[in-house]
């Protein structure tokens, strides 16, 4: 399917992990193999595998193709949808993966090549204009995904509409 809706916790508690989260954005754009993810990623082949067993289990990747390589048959993994859209009861797991989610959209930001357009803006609202924000954020990545073409240029968006703590 084009969209997978992730709401059970099984599926949240596995995207609340930053290398879980990173392996996932990298299945968005071609299938990798576990010792393709470990040089993208630039840590052990070990750890690798834990993570991709947690995201199969979940139901987000499964594997897409294999080939043997001398006696191993090496598998590729890619994601289930191309989009996940993330539905949570809990508040705290909606933060986690918020949160989880951020940062390395956060670290891809601070090497990215060229100049980009941010903002972070603060104000108080009505429930009404929260809920209707919220519906053109996702008309927004909606709008952003559809744009894609084989002969584009890489881009990302990041977009969070958030209560603010303390306040």
């Amino acid at each position: 399917p084009d969209t997978l809706v992730v709401s059970q916790p099984k599926q949240l508690r596995a995207l609340a992990d930053g290398v879980r989260t990173a392996v996932i954005a990298l299945l968005r754009e071609r299938a990798f193999s576990t010792q393709q993810l470990a040089e993208k990623l630039g840590i052990p082949k070990g750890t690798v595998g834990h993570h991709l067993k947690v995201l199969e289990s979940a139901g987000l990747i499964h594997v897409v193709r294999t080939r043997k390589v001398r006696a191993v048959t090496e598998k590729f993994y890619g994601r289930t949808a191309r989009l996940f859209l993330f539905q949570t009861e809990d508040p705290a797991d909606a933060r986690a993966i918020g949160s989880a989610l951020m940062r390395p959209a956060a670290r891809a930001l601070a090497r990215s090549h060229e100049g980009t357009g941010f903002g972070h803006t603060k104000a108080s609202l009505a429930k009404k204009d929260r809920v209707r924000l919220e519906r053109r954020l996702k008309r927004l990545m909606e709008d952003f995904r559809a744009a894609e073409t084989p002969d584009g240029e890489p881009y990302a968006l990041v977009t969070a509409l958030y209560k603010r703590p303390g306040v």
